[in-house]
């Protein structure tokens, strides 16, 4: 079994002992009414949106999601949330030196013994997440899950619902699809961006991820038989149909949508079987991105 396959099967215990320890970190995660901005790079930007997301719809307060490169220098913040499996990657620590001193930050990392440690205000260590495999499965997720246990919006059912995602046969045929394509809608768009960059890590597949809404808006055009589209969460009335008169096919997704982004990482896990590549080793890339001075 490769690590990233270990690894995303955990999911369900990492889940359960996030949420349990949500309220042990409720001092250094943002409280309600905060100018929030949660921060990452590559699948923890994803997840960034999707916070942003939920918490905005929970009526918690303003909440921006920026890739670390991108942060807006101008703009004022109550507390700057930076998302970092290693602890490691040169964007993030470089934004959090910046904002030392002038806006409160908080870092949720799985490596005690990284800088990031002390390059910011809080800390929240998810160290029983950690990862072996370069590409990120139960760390982004588990970090999503203390996050909305911390919003209230964590279930038993969520677990339930992993625990299905792990065991349930894929859809037929959709491990032979040249081509996928993920929606989401409200914080399922992050969801569906990195459902995506999964499938591009693992497997090299060519992906995209749009807001459901927009996929009408031309990216349905290139929709046809032997590609897939995955919706995460509920769909557009019509789109359904749309989609299966393309000739492609159509994956309903009936879990709780972070339990969904489980199934999207077996399919990685399967298309790189399936094509004969190592998902522990994917192309070009590497653990954490460390740039030269």
């Amino acid at each position: 079994m490769s690590h990233v396959e270990d690894e995303l099967n955990s999911q369900p215990e990492c889940w359960i002992r996030a949420a349990e320890e949500a309220g042990r970190h409720a001092g250094a995660l943002p409280g309600a009414g905060e100018r929030v901005a949660i921060v990452g790079c590559g699948t923890s930007y994803f997840m960034a949106q999707a916070v942003a997301a939920l918490r905005e719809a929970a009526g918690q307060g303003e909440t921006d999601a920026f890739a670390a490169s991108e942060f807006p220098r101008g703009r004022s913040y109550d507390r700057v949330v930076a998302l970092t499996r290693s602890g490691t990657t040169t964007e993030v620590l470089d934004l959090l030196g910046q904002l030392r001193g002038t806006t409160r930050t908080t870092a949720l990392t799985a490596d005690p013994a990284t800088p990031v440690m002390t390059a910011a205000d809080d800390l929240v260590v998810l160290d029983f997440a950690d990862e072996r495999s370069v590409v990120q499965t139960r760390f982004a997720t588990t970090a999503l899950t203390l996050l909305r246990a911390h919003l209230g919006l964590h279930t038993d059912a969520v677990v339930a619902d992993a625990r299905t995602a792990l065991v349930s046969p894929l859809p037929e045929g959709l491990v032979d699809c040249t081509q996928f394509s993920f929606l989401g809608r409200g914080w399922t768009v992050g969801l569906a961006s990195e459902a995506g960059l999964k499938m591009r890590e693992a497997s090299l597949s060519w992906t995209e991820a749009y807001p459901a809404m927009e996929y009408r808006h031309g990216p349905i055009s290139v929709t046809t038989e032997g590609t897939a589209t995955w919706m995460l969460g509920e769909a557009p009335a019509g789109l359904a149909e749309q989609v299966r008169t393309t000739g492609a096919l159509w994956v309903e997704g009936t879990l709780d949508p972070l339990a969904e982004l489980v199934r999207v990482q077996r399919l990685a896990v399967a298309v790189a079987a399936h094509r004969g590549l190592d998902p522990d080793r994917p192309r070009h890339l590497t653990r954490s991105v460390i740039l030269a001075d």
